[in-house]
């Protein structure tokens, strides 16, 4: 399992920043990106799901590779990212959606999305993880086990579980988790306490959201780059 954890001999972030499931939007990450305005010393968690769905996979990847040079990115692989990386290596999909109702299937085409994309695209989702832990936070694309470390966490919780299915526990390190993967169709962040869930629906309609999870602000914008007012 790949994860991605700050040094304790590392400076701490300016602001921490995640980021909810693009799937796609591209005009509304870069309007993100735009309104956020990121440094150096800015620490941006993206929670995966780059591909599918949207119109623009391939401008999401160029853009976080761009973004990559202005901010301390941390990029974490979605269950879509996963997908399309199998297929692209000849490996079958899931003949289920792991964790989910029985029948419900995952997407199985990706010769087109595939298509679209350059090398340096795939080797960036490559380069993605399966979580990042802050001093309190951490960051998953789906859910958690809340009793094993996030070293030793299933895949098929990170990136499947929904939690329509079931909310996990606090976590034992006392962290909040803040995750994506559950779409939220009314565009409203799902703040639990010890769970933060910002999949708040872009390529459907709703909005692509990026939340401070220190002081709470957030950005939002729509697929077409319209952003919505800073809200705290």
């Amino acid at each position: 399992m790949n994860r991605s954890e700050g040094s304790p001999r590392a400076k701490m972030p300016e602001r921490t920043i995640a980021v909810g499931d693009v799937h796609g939007c591209s005009k509304a990450l870069k309007a993100l990106v735009d309104a956020i305005r990121p440094t150096g010393d800015d620490l941006i968690v993206t929670l995966g799901d780059y591909v599918n769905r949207g119109p623009d996979s391939r401008g999401v990847l160029d853009a976080l590779a761009d973004l990559k040079d202005r901010c301390r990115l941390v990029p974490i692989l979605g269950n879509h990212d996963e997908m399309l990386l199998r297929a692209h290596s000849g490996l079958p999909a899931p003949a289920t959606v792991p964790g989910g109702p029985p029948g419900d299937r995952p997407d199985r085409d990706w010769g087109r999305e595939l298509e679209k994309l350059s090398p340096a695209n795939l080797a960036f989702l490559r380069t993605c993880v399966d979580s990042h832990e802050a001093p309190d936070h951490f960051f998953v694309h789906a859910a958690y086990d809340p009793a094993q470390p996030l070293d030793r966490q299933p895949a098929s919780l990170l990136r499947w579980h929904s939690l329509k299915f079931g909310v996990p526990r606090r976590h034992f390190s006392g962290k909040t988790a803040v995750v994506g993967h559950s779409s939220q169709k009314n565009g409203k962040i799902l703040d639990l306490g010890h769970i933060v869930c910002i999949d708040t629906y872009c390529h459907g309609g709703g909005w692509l959201t990026a939340l401070d999870v220190v002081t709470g602000r957030t950005w939002q914008a729509d697929r077409e780059g319209r952003l919505r007012r800073p809200q705290r």
